[in-house]
């Protein structure tokens, strides 16, 4: 692999995994301000701190793949993909109906989502490609 492509998708890993372990933390122990920001009423379960404590999971794994080989770390980066793509989805879904509750926090993040997903995809498919002569062992 091209070094600066390397340090590209390498950064983009960094990025990533700093953005959602900081989103991680402030929604699994500080949602409370977050949501008084953006003047949203926050639900009153465990619904709020458990997408957090997600969210600093998913971070986590996006610093392993920074950290690792990303050949080697391939099928992560795939998972992580589908993730950005999930979130923002929903988003994009909810905001076409009309049932977001605060339009900047929907564009803020679903945007910034679907740009990682693109990333994220286009990493995924490069590495894909880059192994020429590979041939995936069979599932048992």
């Amino acid at each position: 692999m091209d070094p600066s492509r390397k340090r590209y998708y390498r950064g983009l890993f960094l990025v990533a995994a700093i953005y959602d372990g900081v989103l991680g933390i402030a929604f699994t122990f500080f949602y409370q301000p977050v949501f008084e920001l953006l003047d949203v009423t926050p639900p009153e379960s465990g619904y709020i701190p458990l997408l957090g404590a997600f969210l600093f999971v998913i971070g986590v794994a996006y610093f392993l793949i920074y950290r690792g080989d990303l050949s080697r770390n391939r099928d992560m980066i795939f998972v992580g993909t589908l993730y950005k793509l999930a979130y923002s989805s929903v988003v994009f879904v909810y905001w076409a109906i009309g049932d977001v509750p605060h339009v900047l926090f929907a564009a803020l993040f679903g945007i910034a989502d679907m740009v990682f997903f693109v990333l994220m995809l286009e990493c995924y498919l490069y590495l894909g490609r880059s192994r020429p002569g590979v041939v995936p062992e069979p599932v048992a």
